[in-house]
């Protein structure tokens, strides 16, 4: 018997500088969720996306609440 649930935990990023992107390949389609540094470009990956759910638990994990902008 589970009474005890694990918070999920919510992470931080640096949002002066990161903004919150799904980059997503021209050739196969392949999503990846992840942040753009606003100033170089760079684009650092944090996770596979291959369905809603994935999107949804990246959200969840960093608290956002509007879908990340797509970037090709």
């Amino acid at each position: 018997m589970f009474l005890f649930k694990k918070k999920p935990v919510v992470k931080q990023y640096d949002k002066e500088n990161l903004k919150p992107v799904l980059q997503k390949s021209i050739c196969t389609g392949e999503t990846t969720a992840g942040f753009r540094n606003i100033h170089t470009g760079v684009f650092r990956d944090v996770m596979l996306i291959r369905n809603s759910d994935d999107l949804a638990e990246f959200m969840q994990m960093y608290g956002l609440t509007e879908e990340p902008e797509t970037i090709y």
